[in-house]
């Protein structure tokens, strides 16, 4: 049973799920709901009490959470308005993904061998979040261990019937919703990045190990990686500052107008459905129109191998990482970890050096092809969202830059079929974050603006 269940205050809106309003101040970015409490236009108790009506009135239909104590919120939020301004997220709520340990919240990996687990202590990106003056609002849904196995049982908010994207499946979905203006996930392979295109959010898996992974469930250490989710870029960057992420020493891009952007298709375009080729195609005509100078960036032959590696990298490490829950669990562990452990793919040592040397040289090749751009553009997923709750979709499109270690941010605001959101990821070397995060903004921008005029031209 969720925890959810067991602890949620049902006081407060309780309209039904598909006429439910968002609250004014749960429409708010973080940035804005920040500045309105540093100033007093806004207390943090109220934005909190928007954020929880929000979320009890929607939690039937969205699900994005394990784990949820409004009484809690409302604890912190009051003690929030009664303290001066402790840091640049004074009084905003943040979701936290539950592979991440809170030291007044379970843990529960989604698994039902961990329903009772608390480890009583924060993860460091938690421990961060406090330190400048966030709310932990609850524990989102996760596919079991961020990995396989359990679902999630989050919904994309635009459309029940389909999967929000996985395995920061309740993180992305909040966002989406209006429920939290911020929240944290995680990456191994696609798990930011993707939920972030299914749901129609900005989002960041930043250069690997840029952002303490302590406290989080490993999967596979070499390139697990923090993330999060947000509704505007500035607060993307807004993050990229309370993790204390510095820049390469490279001016970032002010202006589309004189910027030279890469588009790359990558190895696996030929998996691309029609819409993210639509999108991509569409993306580099506003981008010309915008003034930039686009050009086509083809990965070299030896990245065709990179797919292939990060699947090796990540069963070895699990051998790792997971031995102390088989140990204890063996086989009432999901069928698929199980296998992992047994090593029934049959991974030798030699061909895990191969997969990390592949990784190393790949690395430096593409920071030396991406350092001439102000950004590389390159899909976020394969396609949109898939219908149904157990396929969360594939790290198809995300794999190759989770191995490569490189900073990615999700543009939303194109879409798809039904009007379900297409993203597209910007990236570039490693430790490029804040030249990434300037280019997505900027891209962001001038995709909102074209939706503007077009919606224009439809109304006359």
């Amino acid at each position: 049973m969720r925890q959810l269940a067991a602890t949620m205050d049902r006081q407060g809106d309780t309209t039904a799920a598909g006429n439910a309003p968002v609250p004014a101040p749960a429409r708010l970015t973080a940035t804005e709901a920040a500045a309105r409490i540093a100033t007093g236009d806004l207390t943090a108790a109220a934005l909190a009490e928007a954020c929880i009506a929000r979320t009890l009135a929607r939690d039937d239909a969205v699900r994005a959470w394990t784990v949820f104590d409004p009484g809690m919120v409302r604890r912190q939020a009051a003690e929030s308005d009664a303290q001066t301004p402790r840091g640049p997220l004074h009084g905003v709520p943040v979701g936290i993904k539950d592979i991440l340990f809170t030291r007044d919240l379970p843990t529960t990996y989604n698994s039902p061998h961990f329903q009772a687990h608390h480890p009583n202590m924060d993860a460091a990106v938690v421990s961060l979040l406090r330190a400048a003056g966030a709310i932990v609002f609850g524990k989102n849904d996760t596919v079991e261990f961020a990995v396989n196995g359990r679902r999630a049982r989050t919904r994309n908010p635009h459309d029940p019937d389909r999967t929000p994207g996985g395995s920061s499946s309740g993180s992305a979905a909040a966002v989406a919703d209006f429920q939290v203006p911020l929240s944290i996930g995680t990456q191994t392979g696609g798990s930011v990045i993707r939920p972030a295109s299914y749901c129609g959010v900005y989002a960041m898996k930043p250069t690997w190990n840029a952002v303490s992974a302590e406290g989080m469930k490993a999967c596979a250490p070499s390139i697990d990686t923090i993330g999060w989710y947000a509704r505007s870029a500035g607060d993307i960057a807004l993050l990229c500052d309370v993790f204390a992420i510095a820049g390469d020493g490279r001016a970032a891009a002010t202006s589309l107008d004189g910027a030279s952007i890469a588009i790359c298709r990558s190895p696996v375009w030929d998996l691309a459905g029609p819409e993210v080729r639509e999108a991509l195609d569409r993306c580099a005509l506003l981008l010309e129109a915008a003034g930039a100078r686009v050009e086509t960036l083809d990965l070299p032959d030896r990245f065709d191998g990179l797919t292939n590696a990060h699947k090796v990298v990540m069963q070895c490490e699990m051998g790792s990482t997971f031995l102390p829950e088989f140990t204890a669990l063996g086989d009432a562990l999901y069928p698929e970890l199980v296998a992992a452990m047994r090593n029934e793919a049959g991974y030798g040592r030699a061909e895990l050096r191969a997969a990390y040397d592949l990784a190393a040289e790949c690395r430096a090749r593409f920071d030396a092809l991406a350092d001439g751009y102000d950004g590389v553009v390159t899909p976020s997923a394969a396609g949109i969202a898939p219908r149904g709750l157990d396929d969360t979709g594939a790290a198809t499109f995300n794999r190759i830059w989770t191995l490569l270690h490189t900073p990615c941010v999700n543009v939303p605001g194109l879409s798809g079929p039904g009007g379900m959101p297409v993203g597209l990821t910007v990236t570039g070397p490693r430790f490029a974050d804040r030249r990434v995060v300037a280019v997505a903004g900027l891209l962001g921008a001038c995709i909102r603006d074209d939706a503007g005029r077009s919606h224009g031209k439809a109304v006359e």
